[in-house]
């Protein structure tokens, strides 16, 4: 996948990045200042994608996920945290109750 075709990809994810989050959301645990691992999102961009009937590989993935990794940091919604991951700053997804303490 040329970078043109990557950078297409980043612009339109960014564009509609409320639905990709609620869709990271429905398959990771994905909550208001939770932590958020590099590799699910680079597979969960993958997925994301292929709903869409896109086909990328891993390494593409891989390139879309740090490009738009940088994109969400500048716009507040990754804190991050180390190479690993990020914390996520979205207060739409904060929990109303507390989880199961046991």
């Amino acid at each position: 996948m040329s970078n043109n075709q990557i950078k297409k990809y980043q612009e339109m994810l960014n564009s509609d990045y409320k639905t990709l989050l609620n869709y990271l959301k429905a398959k990771y645990p994905l909550f208001h200042n939770s932590n958020f691992f590099f590799r699910d999102f680079q597979y969960g961009l993958r997925r994301f994608l292929e709903k869409k009937e896109i086909e990328v590989s891993y390494q593409d993935a891989e390139k879309l996920a740090h490009e738009l990794g940088k994109i969400f940091e500048q716009q507040g919604i990754f804190i991050k945290v180390n190479n690993l991951g990020w914390k996520l700053n979205y207060p739409e997804f904060a929990t109303t109750q507390p989880g199961d303490p046991l």
